[in-house]
């Protein structure tokens, strides 16, 4: 079977080559402006993911100081394989104040993370946790397919709220792996 000669867009004078140069042309502006603004640069994505982090734990962690988050966590709580066992050891509000605690904790860790790698990996690990305890929940929880709409996947009920730990789990250990990496090679010595 012979290849088919992949056309070079850089150098071919037909119609893809004139497009391909119109299109880096007019990108090359858009590009620009986007590198002098700061947005390309290097670790951005990865400032801007921990901040986002840091802000959903405080919040989170805020909320779980107030009676009406205690009832809230009820159906999540006594249905979570890991976390059942908060309410026979703190009850109700104990267990909301524990995880409002914990997530305190960890948003600091992750802040901390911003300056010291190694409070950043304590956070991530404890967000990581976190994120697997609350994504556990997730097949235990009562009524969470629509049966009328044919039972999984059509969320209903809880699970569309527990759905967004999956992404923060994948964020929490892309964070983790960051901090990891840039820890070893902190500590790497210099090569002359």
């Amino acid at each position: 079977m012979s290849r088919l000669p992949v056309p070079n867009l850089e150098t071919d004078t037909g119609p893809s080559g004139r497009i391909h140069a119109r299109i880096k042309k007019a990108q090359n502006p858009l590009v620009h402006a986007l590198h002098r603004s700061g947005l390309l640069a290097e670790d951005l994505d990865y400032h801007v993911v921990r901040a986002a982090m840091v802000i959903m734990f405080f919040f989170f962690g805020y909320q779980k100081w107030f009676p009406y988050e205690f009832e809230r966590l009820v159906p999540f709580i006594s249905n979570g394989p890991l976390i059942w066992w908060l309410y026979p050891v703190f009850g109700h509000a104990g267990a909301s104040y524990f995880l409002g605690v914990s997530e305190w904790t960890f948003g600091s860790l992750l802040l901390a993370g911003f300056w010291d790698k190694r409070l950043g990996v304590l956070g991530a690990l404890g967000a990581t946790g976190t994120f697997i305890a609350t994504v556990t929940i997730i097949p235990f929880m009562p009524d969470g397919w629509d049966v009328t709409a044919g039972g999984f996947p059509a969320m209903t009920g809880n699970v569309p709220f527990l759905m967004k730990d999956v992404v923060l789990l994948a964020v929490s250990f892309y964070l983790l792996r960051q901090d990891v990496v840039r820890l070893i090679r902190q500590s790497e010595p210099e090569m002359p």
